[in-house]
């Protein structure tokens, strides 16, 4: 790694059907309640964004439950 090189990652977004949507780092797994252009934790410079819909686990989860 060259002296000046930097890190970069992008946004997990995971959407939740009954909370908040949290922002994972792709480089660190940090969690986050909004994203940034950098990492707080990592200080990764963010190149994008992709989405893991948490909420059909959730949907899938009640539909077993309740026999839908």
């Amino acid at each position: 790694m060259g002296l000046f090189s930097k890190k970069s990652g992008k946004w997990i977004k995971k959407e939740h059907l009954f909370s908040r949507d949290e922002y994972e780092c792709s480089c660190c797994h940090a969690v986050f309640r909004s994203p940034s252009k950098t990492c707080p934790k990592c200080k990764a410079s963010m190149r994008g964004s992709s989405t893991d819909p948490r909420w059909v686990d959730t949907l899938e989860m009640l539909d077993a439950i309740f026999d839908d």
